[in-house]
C-alpha cells in the first residue's frame, strides 16, 4: 500500500472505530467488525474504499475457502457496516454474497460425562471455572468476569451483569457451586474478581486488574476433552448447551430455561428439545394418554 492509500485508510479506520463506539456495540462485535476491514485491506493491499462488486465477490470466494462460515458472515456484516456508516455506500449484498442459512445442532455431554470431564481437568482454577459455567448455564465471558459482589448467597442466585445484548439477569446458584467458589476464593482472596489473572506471585494475583485469559480456559478445555478421549466437538459453550438439555430432561419449563440462559427468543431455547430423547419419550407418552379414550366409529350412518 502506498503512502497516500495508507493515510486514507488510517483516517477511515479511525472513523469506523468512532462509529462502532457511538452505536454502543459490544467489544467483541467492535473487534470482529474492525478485523474484517483490516483483513480485506491486507488481501488487496490497498484502502478498501474504492472496491467494486466484482472485487468483493472475489474476496468472499477466497474467504470461504480459508475460513469458517461464521467468520465469513461476520466479515460480511463488518464490511456492510463500514460501507454504510463510514463510506455512505449502499451495496446490494445479496447479489455479492449471501451466506447459507445453517441450522446446526451442538454436541452435548451426558450428566455423567460432564462430571467426569470437570474432575479430569488438572488445574483447580479451571475445574472451578468449568463447574461455574455448567451449573449456571453461563457463557464463557459471563463466568470469567464474575465478581464476589455478584453472589447473592442468602437467595442462592448470581447477578449476571451485561450479558449478551447488554442485558442483566439472575441465575440460580447451586450449593455445590457456592461452596466451590468460596473455597477457591480463599486461594487468592482477590477483593473483587472470582477468577483473577493467575500470573505472578500471590500478592500480584490479589491485585490483578484482569480476569483469567479466554484463550487459557479454552486451551484447558481442549486438553481435557482430548485427555478424556471424547471425539465430539466439545467446547466451553458445550457445557451451557448440556446444562440446558439436562434441565429440560428434568422437567424444567422451557420458558424458565429461556430466562436462566438469557435468550431473547424462545425459539433459541426450543432447539434443546431436539437434543434429548427424554422430551420425545415424554411427548409420546402424553400423546398416547390424550388419545387413549378415543374410539373411532366404524359403522356408516344409514
Amino acid at each position: 500500500m502506498n503512502t497516500q492509500d495508507q493515510c486514507r485508510f488510517n483516517t477511515l479506520y479511525q472513523q469506523l472505530l468512532h462509529e462502532l463506539k457511538l452505536r454502543g456495540l459490544a467489544p467483541k462485535t467492535i473487534d470482529a467488525y474492525s478485523r474484517s476491514v483490516r483483513r480485506i485491506t491486507r488481501f488487496f493491499d490497498c484502502c478498501p474504499d474504492h472496491l467494486d462488486a466484482a472485487q468483493l465477490k472475489a474476496y468472499f470466494a477466497a474467504l470461504v475457502d480459508s475460513h469458517s462460515w461464521s467468520t465469513v458472515k461476520l466479515d460480511r456484516n463488518g464490511l456492510q457496516f463500514f460501507y454504510r456508516y463510514v463510506l455512505d455506500k449502499q451495496w446490494q449484498w445479496i447479489k455479492i454474497f449471501k451466506p447459507p442459512q445453517m441450522q446446526t445442532l451442538p454436541d452435548i455431554l451426558s450428566q455423567r460425562e460432564v462430571r467426569d470431564l470437570i474432575n479430569r481437568c488438572r488445574k483447580l482454577r479451571y475445574r472451578v471455572y468449568f463447574l461455574t459455567v455448567y451449573s449456571m448455564g453461563l457463557r464463557l465471558g459471563e463466568a470469567l468476569h464474575l465478581e464476589a459482589g455478584d453472589i447473592d448467597a442468602p437467595h442462592h442466585r448470581v447477578h449476571i451483569r451485561l450479558g449478551k445484548g447488554k442485558k442483566d439477569r439472575y441465575v440460580p446458584l447451586p450449593d455445590v457451586t457456592l461452596r466451590a467458589l468460596r473455597r477457591f476464593w480463599k486461594t487468592h482472596r482477590h477483593p473483587s474478581l472470582l477468577f483473577p489473572n493467575p500470573v505472578g506471585s500471590p500478592e500480584r494475583i490479589r491485585c490483578a486488574t484482569t480476569c483469567m485469559d479466554r484463550g487459557g480456559v479454552q486451551a484447558a478445555m481442549k486438553a481435557t476433552v482430548a485427555d478424556a478421549g471424547i471425539t465430539r466437538r466439545i467446547s466451553i459453550h458445550s457445557l451451557r448447551h448440556s446444562y440446558a438439555t439436562h434441565l429440560l430432561e428434568l422437567g424444567v419449563d422451557l420458558r424458565e430455561i429461556q430466562t436462566i440462559l438469557g435468550h431473547a427468543s424462545p425459539a433459541t431455547t426450543a432447539r434443546y428439545t431436539q437434543l434429548t430423547d427424554v422430551t420425545h419419550e415424554h411427548a409420546t407418552a402424553r400423546i398416547a394418554q390424550l388419545m387413549q379414550p378415543f374410539v373411532l366409529r366404524w359403522e356408516d350412518r344409514s
